[in-house]
């Protein structure tokens, strides 16, 4: 689909968008505003246009909630420490931003002109900021019932498709630190060796060593994911 930039107000653009979500909002309003970044309000001040910053607040408690219930549910036996570790996984901004992409998100944000032209609508915080403020609009259109049903077809779903839960919660960097500290005191370290993509959506390449010895190489979407990445890799390593 074509971005229309600014031209949220079409009557076909808006029910592009609630098709993808597969809600269809009562006050359209709501919608407008879950999807317009600060940079476009503050753009159209003469317009007292709402920015999505108040519905993002709400949607981030919402999304707490439905995903501890979730969580609470699927997982009967699980403590509540491992619960906070993977909602916190689940919540996070990479993981709200690729879902957010997911359902192609980001060319329906209401965005100022500087932020268009360096790639807001592919930005991981924008992406994520916007989902959760959706789904703060989902609810007061509709109710809990409403927000949940949207989170299950689209958060919920991108987690059941992940093959272990324990890859969203588990430092594995941790691990590694407290791995190689049983046998020696040479610290580890880890060491970006490339990078490539846009700006707004880079690929970090990172190798982690024990002194001179690389124990694995990772990728991620930051620095912080591809340490984890390489660190999980040393680790399947030494297993092997």
């Amino acid at each position: 689909m074509q971005k229309k930039t600014g031209k949220i107000s079409n009557s076909l653009f808006l029910e592009s968008i609630q098709d993808k979500i597969r809600y269809h909002f009562e006050n359209s309003d709501l919608l407008k505003q879950s999807l317009t970044h600060s940079s476009y309000a503050n753009e159209h001040r003469s317009a007292s246009i709402s920015d999505n910053e108040r519905l993002e607040f709400l949607g981030d408690a919402i999304l707490d909630l439905i995903i501890s219930e979730y969580l609470f549910k699927r997982h009967p036996r699980m403590p509540e420490g491992d619960l906070s570790k993977i909602r916190a996984s689940i919540v996070c901004e990479a993981s709200l931003a690729k879902t957010a992409k997911i359902i192609e998100l980001g060319q329906f944000i209401r965005l100022g002109k500087g932020e268009e032209m360096t790639g807001g609508r592919e930005r991981a915080s924008i992406l994520a900021d916007t989902f959760e403020a959706l789904t703060g609009a989902i609810f007061l259109d509709g109710g809990f019932d409403q927000a949940k049903n949207f989170l299950t077809e689209s958060l919920i779903k991108e987690v059941e498709q992940v093959s272990s839960l324990e890859d969203l919660y588990t430092d594995y960097k941790t691990l590694l630190q407290e791995s190689i500290q049983k046998e020696s005191n040479k610290p580890i370290s880890y060491e970006v060796v490339n990078e490539d993509g846009p700006d707004h959506d880079k690929n970090f390449y990172v190798e982690v060593y024990h002194g001179t010895m690389c124990l694995g190489k990772g990728i991620g979407k930051s620095k912080k994911e591809a340490e984890q990445d390489a660190a999980k890799k040393a680790l399947n390593n030494s297993k092997n």
